[in-house]
């Protein structure tokens, strides 16, 4: 049923549509489930490529027995502000899955969704280990190459503790590199145009491309401008319309 935990039944046509070719959002529609539960199922066991339905329904069970029941060293993280753990945890799920679908590897989405979660604002391997119950090693593999993307910073903290958080400034420096690839397709494309020769079919059609990702290019790159110091005002946010006023 829709909201419920997905069935063996369920698996099996989620890795049918797979094999079809089949969109995320098509398979979900089929399903009468959300595009969200059947993007998590298919990235949290295997990817588009290697999702099998009987080692995804094993894989799943499994999870749900450890969560009845928990290591004696595992600990809770605590839920403040009467947040509901298990929808916490689903959502913290869904964020590492689009990370996930956007290209970051598995260990460093779930320690990108837990820095980007944390009240605190930035936390410790330490407490990155304890929260997402891995090894150090495998944190500390995952902050090096978020930090080699430029997607975390490390702060020195008390002792010779470092501390480690997500730069507020991310999301504006994505846009910009995205603005700034397009730029580049932008640039190719026209210099095809030349080599091809001028009011042939291929050289109309790339002329068309390289137009079109120009715009896209310059509007994304003047909306980050305009846009930049939204990422840096206070408070919760709610939708009472609240923040920059409106793009020019």
């Amino acid at each position: 049923m829709p909201g419920g935990r997905l069935t063996q039944a369920e698996r099996q046509r989620i890795a049918l549509g797979l094999a079809d070719g089949l969109a995320y959002a098509e398979i979900a529609r089929r399903l009468d489930r959300p595009t969200s539960t059947v993007t998590r199922e298919v990235m949290r066991n295997g990817g588009p490529t290697a999702y099998r339905a009987d080692l995804a329904h094993r894989a799943t069970e499994q999870r749900a027995h450890r969560r009845k029941a928990p290591s004696a060293g595992a600990r809770e993280t605590p839920q403040l502000h009467g947040r509901d753990a298990e929808a916490v945890r689903a959502y913290e799920e869904t964020f590492t899955t689009v990370l996930m679908a956007s290209g970051l590897p598995k260990m460093m989405a779930r320690v990108l969704t837990c820095l980007y979660t944390t009240d605190e604002g930035s936390l410790t391997a330490a407490e990155l280990v304890r929260r997402l119950q891995v090894s150090p090693a495998s944190v500390s593999k995952a902050i090096a190459f978020l930090e080699s993307q430029d997607l975390v910073r490390r702060e020195r903290a008390e002792g010779r503790r470092e501390r480690y958080s997500v730069d507020d400034d991310l999301w504006y420096q994505s846009m910009i590199g995205s603005a700034r690839a397009t730029a580049q397709l932008v640039e190719t494309a026209r210099q095809g145009v030349g080599v091809l020769g001028t009011g042939t079919p291929a050289a109309a059609r790339l002329e068309n491309i390289a137009r079109f990702l120009d715009f896209v290019s310059e509007s994304i790159a003047r909306a980050a401008e305009q846009a930049r110091e939204i990422l840096h005002t206070g408070g919760g946010g709610g939708g009472d319309g609240g923040g920059v006023g409106p793009l020019q």
